[in-house]
């Protein structure tokens, strides 16, 4: 099973749901909320209410992350979920931006996360004499390698594991719950679908078929589409 796979997989189970949930309910709310924006065609209006929206455009109004700890993060992002033949990679689903907000919303990340980035930045000087983010493919997958898996983790290393494990949760959840992440898991939701009926060999199987009139008034595939009229229908 691939790194995509694994992580799907963890999604599904509802390992990163308890990380969505949680970021969906704000540490503090304030007594008083700035004004909503006006509903706009721009297709950002999804549901929210008056003051939700308000916090977004507060939150959104704001920057935590400098522009080397993004890149950073985009970095990570994309070797946790790189893209592959089905749908793109994490920052392809704009999975640092959704960190960024994450880490607004819910200010507990925020610590963990920056000196995490410290971490992994003293841990490239101290192994390669540069930034991450300077460092070569191969010598970045050396030091992710090395805190991917918490059971195996040198102690020495045992930071950059709890840091490693915070950032992957955050973006399996950010990447599983955006239009990309949700196609990829092949998930359709509540999607219309056609139906012919109950299949002619489970009905002889079962020795049962339909009268003619259920099939003259409810199993007609041409008529898919029209609002049904039930007025003048008898049992």
């Amino acid at each position: 099973m691939d790194r995509r796979e694994t992580i799907k997989t963890l999604v599904i189970g509802g390992v990163a749901s308890g990380l969505m949930l949680h970021g969906c309910v704000p540490g503090e709310e304030k007594k008083e909320q700035a004004a909503a924006p006006e509903n706009t065609d721009s297709g950002e209006d999804y549901g929210r209410t008056p003051e939700e929206a308000a916090r977004d455009a507060e939150l959104n109004s704001k920057t935590f992350f400098t522009e080397h700890e993004m890149g950073t993060i985009a970095v990570l992002a994309d070797m946790i979920i790189p893209a592959d033949e089905t749908s793109g990679s994490a920052t392809d689903a704009e999975v640092p931006e959704f960190i960024e907000f994450i880490v607004k919303d819910i200010p507990e990340h925020q610590i963990p996360l920056r000196g995490g980035l410290m971490w992994i930045d003293r841990e490239s000087g101290l192994r390669y004499n540069k930034q991450f983010l300077s460092c070569s493919e191969e010598e970045r997958k050396t030091i992710v390698e090395d805190i991917a898996y918490p059971e195996e983790v040198k102690p020495e290393l045992k930071p950059g594991a709890i840091f490693f494990s915070r950032l992957r949760n955050l973006v399996a959840t950010g990447f599983y719950t955006s239009k990309m992440g949700i196609k990829d898991l092949g998930y359709v939701g509540n999607t219309p679908n056609e139906w012919n009926g109950v299949p002619q060999d489970v009905l002889d199987k079962h020795g049962l078929a339909y009268d003619e009139k259920t099939l003259q008034q409810c199993i007609k595939p041409e008529e898919r589409g029209e609002i049904a009229n039930w007025d003048n229908y008898e049992v």
